[in-house]
This record gives structure tokens, sequence and C-alpha cells, in this order.
């Protein structure tokens, strides 16, 4: 489970932004998830609550947008998008010849704090 480590290292990123803009707690983090980033959503939401514990963000809201893959296809000439990884073939001609241009991975969209 990979999920541990990844919220553990966006926990870090979001405390250090937190406290470099004074604030006293973090109420809400906006994560987005490509769709080819091998992270489960369910797992993440778990393993954040669980990092959290005790810092700065203790309860915060977590909102995870979960993001589409462009990807090319060989066959049909076609820029296609895929919204998961379990999927890996054209729907135009059900090639299995993709190639991934772009899944934006991992990422801290927005965190949201209370300054005192």
């Amino acid at each position: 489970m990979h999920e541990i480590t990844l919220c553990q290292r966006a926990l870090e990123i979001v405390e250090q932004q937190a406290l470099a803009n004074d604030a006293t707690r973090v109420t809400a983090v906006w994560l987005k998830v490509g769709a080819f980033s091998c992270v489960e959503p369910s797992s993440l939401s778990f393993c954040f609550e669980l990092v959290c514990r005790g810092t700065l963000a203790e309860g915060c809201q977590l909102h995870i947008e979960e993001q589409s893959a462009q990807c090319w296809c060989p066959e049909c000439q076609m820029d296609i998008k895929l919204i998961s990884q379990h999927v890996r073939r054209c729907p135009q001609c059900g090639s299995d010849r993709l190639r991934i241009v772009a899944d934006d991975g991992f990422q801290i969209q927005r965190i949201e704090v209370i300054e005192e």
C-alpha cells in the first residue's frame, strides 16, 4: 500500500505551506489523482485521515478529484481519454496499443487553512 507514503509526503507539504502562512489549522485539502497513478481513492482517504492524526490537519476535509488520462491510439490515430487504469483499450477501435500522453499523477491542488 503506497498510499500511506504518498499521504505522509502530502501532509509534509501541507504542513509546510500552512506554517509558512501562519496557519493554526488546516481545514480542507484538495488532491488530484490521475487515472494511471495506481492510487486507490478509498485507500488514500483512509491513509490521509490516519497520517493527519495529531497534526495541524487532523479532522480536515479531504476532497479527491479523479483525473482522466490522455492517451494516443496508433491504430485509429486518435487522442482519447481513459478514466481507469483497468481499461486499457481504445474505445473507438479496441486496440490495446495505447500510449499514455498525459496523466497528472498525484497533486495537491488546494489547501484551506485557518490563520490566527
